[in-house]
Order: C-alpha cells, then structure tokens, then sequence
C-alpha cells in the first residue's frame, strides 16, 4: 500500500479490471451480468469522485450508454458493487455516499458540514497509532474508517467575506 508524503493516496495494483472482479461476484451468486450492470460499472470504475445514487443516475442520463439505467438498477447495482468490494458506502448527514475502494490504499477523510466537499488522506503516523492500539488491546484490524467533521477553507473564506460585506 503506497501513500505519498504529502497526505495524497496512490493507487495500488489489482489482478483484475472493476468489471471483471464485478463480473466474477455476480458469476459465483449465480446472477446474470447485464449490459446495464456493465454500463453501471463501467461508469464507476472511469471516475473517481464521492458520489450519491440520484448523482449517478443523472450522470447515466446524460449518456448514450446509461440513458435507459432504471433507479432501482442503480441502487441494486451500488449495493451489489459494495459487496463486491468495489465501493464503501459512507452516511453522512443522512446521505448515502459512495467512493472506489477496490484499487485504493486505506485513507481517511476530511468532511465540510457546509459545503459537503470530502477530502481524502492518507497518514503512516494514523495507521501506526491504529495498529498500536489494537496490538495493545489484541484486536485484530478488519478495516477502519475515520471521517473528521469541520468547515474547509473555501467555506470559512466565504463566510470571512460575507461578514466583511456586512460591515460595510
């Protein structure tokens, strides 16, 4: 698992395409894999930003490939590529958001309550300090998640300028 000095995540080297490991989950579930599953997947696996359900299907609307994807294919879809292990599926504030997790090294984020912008990053020093604790208390790491709640820059810059606007 590679992460770069400045926080930013690397991607890391996986045997299989999204498609073919989605592909090969739905063959062992004995479920058909259908040309708007791969539409779906596709669709996914070419991007790489937090998105929510109602996001994508007006993603998929604005193609020629996924203007006949049906919302209930689409959350099917989402749920199925959770299992997959292709997606993490993160609530926050009520909205169920998605993000790539096959491909990706173990990060953390930074989440504006405003804005609802989300930050990934990646910490050696975290990950130590999780290890170290759970060696302490013989726990054995499955996975984590931390989502650090607060107001990013750009929100705080706006509300600095629209209060200066109100003095004036």
């Amino acid at each position: 698992m590679a992460v770069a000095s400045d926080f930013s995540l690397v991607t890391v080297a996986t045997a299989l395409s999204p498609r073919e490991r989605f592909e090969e989950f739905l063959q062992a579930r004995g479920k058909r894999v259908t040309r708007q599953r791969r539409v779906i997947v596709d669709h996914v696996a070419s991007r790489h930003e937090h998105f929510d359900a109602e996001q994508l299907l007006a993603d998929l609307r604005g193609t020629r490939e996924g203007e006949r994807a049906s919302r209930p294919t689409v959350y099917r879809t989402l749920a199925e590529m959770v299992g997959a292990g292709l997606l993490r599926k993160m609530v926050l504030d009520g909205r169920a958001v998605y993000e790539h997790d096959y491909g990706y090294p173990r990060h953390d984020h930074l989440y504006c309550t405003r804005c609802r912008k989300l930050i990934e990053f990646s910490s050696d020093d975290l990950a130590k300090i999780c290890d170290a604790v759970a060696a302490r208390h013989q726990f054995r790491v499955e996975s984590h998640r931390l989502i650090v709640t607060g107001v990013c820059v750009d929100c705080r810059a706006s509300r600095s300028r629209s209060r200066l606007q109100d003095r004036v």
